[in-house]
C-alpha cells in the first residue's frame, strides 16, 4: 500500500504538471497528500521540516543563477547579439541546420560548466530567432534546448564539470573522465540519434505547412537588423562565460582555502561567523561571477542598445527567472518528501536485488531520478543506498568502477526529464510553451537517452571498451 501512495502521488503530479496546472501549487498538495495517507499527523511538520526546509535550501543556493541567467540571456537579446549570430549561421550554414545549431551552443556551454538552468535563458534568444527566420514551429524548440543541454553533455562525455559527472567520483573514487571511450560512445550515439530524432519531427511538421506559430509567449524581441553587431562579439559573450566560470572554478578553492569564515572583527553586527565549505558552494560561485562578467561584457560592447531598455527588460527577466526558480524549488520539496516516505524505501530496496550490477545500477539510479524527478537526487539517493554493494558486486565480476560510474551518471539523466522534472518546467516557462505543446518532443529525447545506457553497456560487454 505504502508503495501505491508514493507511486499515486508521483502520477498526480505528472498528470497536474502535463495539464498545465502550477507546479508550485500542486507539488505540496501532492506531497503532503501521501504524507496525509500515512500519518496525517506528521502532515505539518513534515511540510515544515521537510518541503519548505528543502525548498528554501534550493532557492538559496540557486535563485541568484537564474536571475543573473535570466539577466544574461535578456541583455543578449536586446542588444542584437542574438539575432547577430543567427544571421551569421544561416548564411553560412543555412536554415536547415537550426537544430544542430543549436546543440551545439548549449553542448558548448554546458560542457565548460555553466549551469542546465542558465543555458536555456542564455540559448533561448538565439534558438528563438533562428527558429523564427527559418519558420520552424516553436513547439520544437524545447527538444533541441533538451538535447543540447540534459543530455550527453551532462553525464556521459567525459571531463563534463556537471554534478551529475561528479557525484559517482566519491563512491566509487574515479574521476570526471571515468570511462572516456565508453562515455564517447555514448555521447555520440545520443547526439546522432537524437538529432535524427528532431529532424524528423521538424521535416513532417513542415511537410504539413506548419510554420513558427503566432500568440506565442515570452518572445524576445526582434531587434534593428540594420545595425547588428559584430557576430563575433556575440559569440565572445558565449565563450567568455564557459572560460571565466572553469577559471573561477578553479581558483575560488585556491583563493578561500577548504573553508571560509567571516566574522565579527569584519562585520561587528553580525550574530554568529559566517562559516561554510567551499566545496559546497565553488561552483555556485563561479557561475554567478562568470554570469555577471558576461552582462558587463555585453552592455559594455552593446551600451547604447542595451541602456535603452535594461531598466525594463531586466524586470522582466527578474519576473521569469523568479518564477522558474520558484517552480524548481517546489519541485526539489516534493521529491525530498518523496524519498523518505516508506513506499520509496521499498521501491529502492526492491532494486537492489536485480542480478547483473551494471543493470541493477542502471535501473535503480534511472527509476529513482525519475521518481524524485532529479538526475542528482536520484543519482545521490541510489549511490548514498547501495554504492558499497554496486562496488563490491563491480568488482566480483571484474568491471572496471570506471565503468560503473559512467554507467550511473548516464542512468541518472535518462528517466530524470519526465513531466514532472524542475529542469523541464523551467524550459518549457523560458521558451513559453505548455507540456501539451512540446512534452512529446522532450520524452523523445528522455527515451534516446534511456537507450543510451542499455547501449553503452552492450558495448562494454561486447568490447571491453573503458
Amino acid at each position: 500500500m505504502s508503495v501505491l501512495i508514493a507511486l499515486a502521488a508521483l502520477a498526480f503530479l505528472m498528470v497536474m504538471a502535463y495539464r498545465g496546472y502550477s507546479v508550485i501549487f500542486i507539488a505540496p498538495i501532492a506531497a503532503m497528500g501521501a504524507v496525509l495517507l500515512i500519518d496525517p499527523s506528521s502532515v505539518a511538520p513534515v511540510f515544515t521540516g521537510v518541503f519548505m526546509e528543502k525548498m528554501g535550501t534550493f532557492l538559496k543556493l540557486y535563485l541568484p543563477v537564474f536571475l543573473l541567467g535570466a539577466v544574461f540571456g535578456k541583455v543578449i537579446e536586446v542588444s542584437g547579439f542574438s539575432a547577430a549570430i543567427v544571421a551569421a549561421v544561416v548564411s553560412n550554414f543555412g536554415k536547415s541546420k537550426a537544430n544542430l545549431i543549436i546543440v551545439i551552443a548549449c553542448a558548448l556551454l554546458t560542457y565548460g560548466g555553466v549551469s542546465v538552468f542558465v543555458v536555456v535563458f542564455a540559448v533561448y534568444p538565439f534558438a528563438a530567432e533562428l527558429y523564427r527566420q527559418s519558420n520552424i514551429p516553436k513547439r520544437l524548440m524545447p527538444g533541441a534546448l533538451a538535447l543540447g543541454s540534459f543530455s550527453f553533455t551532462m553525464d556521459a562525455l567525459p571531463g563534463t564539470p556537471q554534478i551529475q559527472n561528479i557525484i559517482p567520483t566519491t563512491f566509487f573514487n574515479t574521476t570526471s573522465w571515468a570511462a572516456p571511450l565508453l562515455g564517447t560512445v555514448g555521447s555520440v550515439f545520443i547526439l546522432i540519434v537524437g538529432l535524427w530524432y528532431l529532424e524528423r519531427r521538424r521535416k513532417a511538421a513542415m511537410a504539413s505547412g506548419e510554420g513558427y506559430g503566432v500568440d506565442s509567449v515570452n518572445e524576445p524581441e526582434s531587434p534593428n537588423t540594420l545595425r547588428l553587431p559584430n557576430p563575433l562579439f556575440a559569440l565572445a559573450a558565449l565563450v567568455l562565460v564557459g572560460v571565466v566560470n572553469y577559471l573561477l572554478t578553479h581558483y575560488i578553492p585556491i583563493w578561500f582555502g577548504a573553508s571560509y569564515n567571516v566574522g565579527q572583527d569584519v562585520f561587528p553586527g553580525v550574530a554568529s561567523a559566517i562559516t561554510g565549505k567551499t566545496s559546497g558552494t565553488a561552483a555556485i560561485w563561479a557561475v554567478q561571477g562568470a554570469l555577471v562578467c558576461g552582462i558587463l561584457f555585453v552592455t559594455i560592447c552593446a551600451f547604447r542598445e542595451v541602456k535603452e531598455r535594461f531598466a525594463s527588460s531586466t524586470k522582466q527577466a527578474v519576473s521569469g527567472a523568479s518564477l522558474a526558480a520558484m517552480n524548481t524549488a517546489s519541485e526539489y520539496g516534493f521529491g525530498s518528501v518523496i524519498s523518505i516516505l516508506p513506499g520509496f524505501l521499498v521501491v529502492s530496496s526492491a532494486l537492489q536485488y536485480l542480478p547483473d550490477p551494471l543493470i541493477k545500477a542502471a535501473v535503480s539510479v534511472s527509476t529513482l531520478a525519475g521518481i524524485t524527478g532529479s538526475a542528482s537526487g536520484g543519482l545521490s539517493i541510489a549511490l548514498a543506498a547501495m554504492g558499497d554493494q554496486l562496488a563490491t558486486a563491480a568488482n566480483a565480476a571484474a568491471i572496471p568502477l570506471e565503468v560503473m560510474h559512467r554507467i550511473v551518471s548516464m542512468a541518472s539523466g535518462g528517466m530524470d526529464t519526465l513531466p514532472h522534472n524542475g529542469a523541464v518546467i523551467t524550459l518549457l516557462a523560458v521558451t513559453g510553451l505548455t507540456h501539451r505543446q512540446s512534452y512529446r518532443e522532450i520524452f523523445g529525447i528522455t527515451v534516446i537517452k534511456s537507450l543510451a545506457v542499455l547501449f553503452v553497456i552492450g558495448a562494454y560487454y561486447m568490447t571491453g571498451l573503458v
